[in-house]
């Protein structure tokens, strides 16, 4: 969902998710996440490790973006685009490539 739109009064599905449509839908499904409040306190590195292991392919880096955006959503944060996560995905994975 465009993060504009996201009412965080209203999480029932993941779709209710900022950045989250039914693509995104499908990899967290794929990776066990069933509602929003199974992101609660999850590493979206580790999300993305998973889903990679999970399909065989490596995927987007961005989507370690989109993961970030939900799960510091659940946290408190304010709804934001994925790319505004971009730089720090780049600055974290330039510091340590073994995150992945």
């Amino acid at each position: 969902m465009n993060p504009n739109k996201v009412d965080r009064n209203h999480l029932l599905s993941l779709t209710d998710l900022p950045n989250v449509g039914p693509a995104c839908e499908k990899d967290l499904r794929l990776i066990g996440i069933r509602v929003p409040a199974h992101l609660r306190g999850r590493d979206p590195y580790d999300m993305y490790a998973q889903l990679c292991m999970r399909t065989g392919v490596m995927h987007d880096p961005c989507v370690i973006d989109v993961f970030t955006s939900v799960v510091r959503f659940l946290a408190g944060e304010p709804a934001q685009p994925w790319w505004a996560f971009s730089a720090e995905r780049k600055r974290t994975l330039a510091r340590d490539p073994l995150t992945l």
